[in-house]
């Protein structure tokens, strides 16, 4: 997953690639003769059209690399000649992703470095020359008076 809306997504016979940048969310819209958001909105509400889902899927796939002709097969093949259902979640996903751009990888310990590819763990501060103190430094003439 990256930034550009790009989604990688086991679906169909494979893994497949789907994003809806500018072009595609244009095209997408001119297609169901609705915007971007009120077809998600469709999407989330169950109030969908029939083209929401295909549209979303085929549109997406363009945009993730395929061609529109492979990708055309593919919507009949696996949206058009199944049950809505089955479809409509994939159609959110793509669409959300297309709009806000897709998560960032997801950050884990497996992926951060351990101690040792750090190196040393002792601040700069503590090799330093001055003196630690945790008292502050007394100022002449700052003496209150009682």
């Amino acid at each position: 997953m990256s930034r550009d809306a790009r989604i990688e997504v086991d679906w169909a016979d494979g893994t497949y690639s789907f994003r809806l940048a500018w072009g595609q969310l244009v095209e997408l819209q001119e297609k169901c003769d609705a915007g971007p958001y009120v077809i998600l909105d469709r999407l989330r509400t169950h109030q969908w059209r029939m083209e929401d889902i295909s549209s979303t899927i085929r549109i997406g796939l363009i945009g993730g690399g395929l061609k529109p002709a492979e990708a055309l097969v593919l919507a009949r093949r696996y949206v058009e000649e199944r049950p809505p259902l089955e479809n409509v979640h994939l159609a959110i996903v793509v669409l959300t992703a297309g709009l806000m751009g897709a998560p960032d990888e997801p950050l884990g310990e497996d992926e951060a470095p351990s101690q040792s590819e750090l190196g040393s763990t002792i601040s700069q501060t503590e090799s330093s020359d001055l003196a630690q103190s945790t008292e502050p430094e007394r100022r002449s003439g700052t003496r209150r008076k009682k």
